[in-house]
């Protein structure tokens, strides 16, 4: 296949803006008196009439506009390219399977906030992944916006025929369809896991993304697996002949995050210095969070060259995770003058709804001191930074809340409680980026108005809670109907359990056990009749107060059949999050129990889809779709 041409250049001493460093002593205010937070510099001098220097950072609103997708190539060498991997990669972390609904719902989202690709899945893996990786492109591939705007959709695909086929059988239906392929060229795994010579690595690479291009792709990524310990003329050689062979993006995985930042940056600036025919692609990067440098790392990388960055909301990924979202788009948006320029186009304000959206369907939770998301990234308790956040907010605060969709405040006085209508609570889902109508109103309406009946005022955290509980729920396969417990000193716990299967039928039962959670569980067991083994419980009150709603989380494991087949042939157990909200911590606790059971029955009603023998790499040999 012919070499790509393009005329993309790297940016040039003449693109990045000299930094400002005057000789005179100056003073930094950060003013948060209006949506679009400003640094003004007053600069003591001689001269009276020199003006104050004003640099605008962080605003809600970007000062770019998006660059046009041509897949090899950039027309301003400043604009940063987001690849999300939060379905691919983010759902490797335990307990993190995702329904097709949830998966879809998250993509959605991803658009809002304007990703420039989404890698949606690996398609080779089940049937299931493959039909949500399909919908995906055929839903959000397609939904191109008043601007143009249309995320690429990108499925993952092992150096192989079958599953490069079935990437391209469920990304070919989106209007930018992306396939990623990737081999490893780290010694240790070539001798140790492929079991293959640096020559046949070669040979396999070039021949699999010529392959994904002769399908029809005009859009190929290659990843060098573990390329952060690969020997770095093998990998100027590789990625010189995949170029060659098609290759619009290459991508440069820390797959371990075994790299710190200067050798990163070092890593990718050599890459774009010696690799052949560099100038015709993008070059990306992919951090794994093991060192815990993987943002550090991925800003490094886009420093030295790089232009599209993989990352995952909350940094949700294998082992430690990967590069967050949040944090490199936030630090691009906040320090992009200082990195060169920089700029991506993501539409930050979305960037919370993501990030709860992502932990709710995941279940994995995010620590409160998370960097720009966590619950505590905005609160101020030392009395010292109290004072100077009366005095000014930006005494202590680099991002405006705002910035990332984070409202708390509602000017319009608006009060929630038990005389509230449906008109009113719609409104404040609304100011809370929530945007339902019909049933999906009316259902949280009357879950809203049997809270508001046994509190007073029910405020936002309540609101979204319920929203989690009503709608981010996976397809019913069982649901709760009625539930009476009795418990304390005087004897044994007992539960009586009423749900309600998919055809309307109802299921009653009675269990003892050795508090009521207990014996609520056991009960539901006993309809259900699926062996499960409970691995982790927490339950947290949303607000202060003995009102609040609580909020449970559980993770389970299936003990017969619930398991899925790795590339490599082998058998792991998967778990599945279930999460739950009510008043009664009881309720609450059997929400969450039941909408982890639908999660694990959905998922074994999807069968397998059976990947094709592959032709290049045996299976033994093939690895699996780990963090590539």
């Amino acid at each position: 296949m012919a070499t790509l041409t393009s005329s993309y250049l790297p940016p040039t001493k003449a693109t990045i803006p000299k930094s400002i460093s005057p000789k005179t002593p100056f003073t930094t205010l950060l003013s948060f008196s209006s949506t679009k937070p400003s640094f003004t510099r007053s600069i003591s001098s001689k001269s009276p009439t020199k003006k104050p220097i004003t640099i605008t950072q962080c605003s809600t609103t970007p000062l770019h506009h998006r660059s046009s997708y041509i897949p090899n190539k950039i027309s301003d060498p400043n604009y940063i390219r987001i690849f999300d991997t939060t379905l691919r990669d983010g759902e490797q972390s335990p307990g993190a399977s995702m329904t097709p609904k949830q998966k879809l719902e998250i993509a959605r989202q991803l658009a809002r906030l304007g990703v420039d690709i989404i890698e949606a899945g690996f398609p080779a893996a089940s049937n299931a992944d493959l039909e949500a990786v399909k919908t995906i492109a055929m839903e959000v591939g397609n939904a191109v916006d008043e601007d143009g705007y249309v995320p690429v959709i990108c499925g993952l695909s092992r150096c192989n025929k079958g599953d490069i086929d079935a990437a391209w059988e469920a990304v070919k239906y989106a209007k930018r369809p992306r396939i990623h392929t990737f081999i490893a060229t780290s010694e240790i795994h070539m001798e140790h896991k492929l079991n293959k010579t640096r020559e046949e690595v070669v040979k396999i690479a070039t021949s699999m993304v010529s392959y994904a291009r002769s399908l029809g792709c005009q859009d190929v990524e290659f990843s060098p697996e573990d390329a952060g310990r690969s020997d770095r003329e093998f990998l100027y050689q590789i990625l010189g002949e995949v170029i060659k062979a098609g290759a619009t993006t290459l991508n440069i995985p820390d797959t371990v995050g075994y790299t710190v930042p200067n050798e990163f940056g070092k890593l990718i600036a050599d890459i774009k210095a010696n690799t052949p025919g560099i100038e015709n692609v993008i070059i990306s990067t992919h951090c794994q969070n093991d060192l815990g440098l993987s943002t550090a790392n991925t800003v490094a990388g886009a420093c030295a060259g790089a232009r599209q960055l993989e990352v995952t909301i909350n940094g949700i990924g294998e082992r430690a995770g990967n590069a967050s979202l949040e944090e490199v788009v936030m630090t691009i948006k906040c320090r992009g003058q200082s990195l060169g320029g920089l700029y991506t186009g993501i539409r930050t304000e979305h960037i919370v709804k993501a990030s709860k959206m992502v932990a709710e369907y995941s279940g994995l939770l995010v620590q409160p001191h998370k960097a720009i998301v966590g619950a505590n990234a905005f609160k101020h308790e030392s009395g010292i930074h109290q004072h100077g956040m009366l005095k000014h907010k930006g005494t202590y605060e680099i991002i405006s809340p705002e910035d990332i969709g984070l409202q708390r405040a509602d000017e319009s006085g608006l009060v929630l409680g038990k005389l509230s209508g449906r008109h009113a609570l719609q409104k404040r889902l609304e100011q809370l980026g929530y945007f339902f109508e019909g049933k999906e109103l009316d259902d949280i309406f009357w879950r809203f108005k049997s809270v508001a009946e046994k509190k007073k005022h029910v405020l936002d955290e309540d609101i979204e809670a319920l929203v989690v509980d009503e709608l981010f729920q996976p397809d019913s396969i069982w649901s709760l109907g009625d539930l009476q417990v009795t418990c304390g000193t005087l004897g044994l716990s007992t539960a009586t359990v009423k749900l309600i299967d998919a055809d309307g039928m109802e299921h009653v039962a009675c269990s003892v056990g050795t508090g009521p959670v207990d014996s609520a569980y056991k009960a539901v067991d006993m309809i259900v009749k699926v062996p499960v083994t409970l691995l982790e419980y927490s339950l947290t009150g949303v607000t202060e107060g003995i009102d609040a709603i609580a909020t449970t989380r559980v993770l389970i494991r299936g003990e017969n059949g619930f398991s899925s087949t790795q590339a490599t042939g082998e058998k792991i157990r998967r778990t599945f999050s279930g999460s739950g909200s009510e008043m009664d911590i009881v309720v609450s606790s059997v929400r969450a129990y039941i909408s982890a059971l639908n999660k694990m029955l959905a998922y074994k009603s999807k069968p397998d889809h059976k990947i094709p023998e592959n032709s290049h790499v045996s299976a033994s040999d093939a690895v699996p779709a780990v963090s590539a």
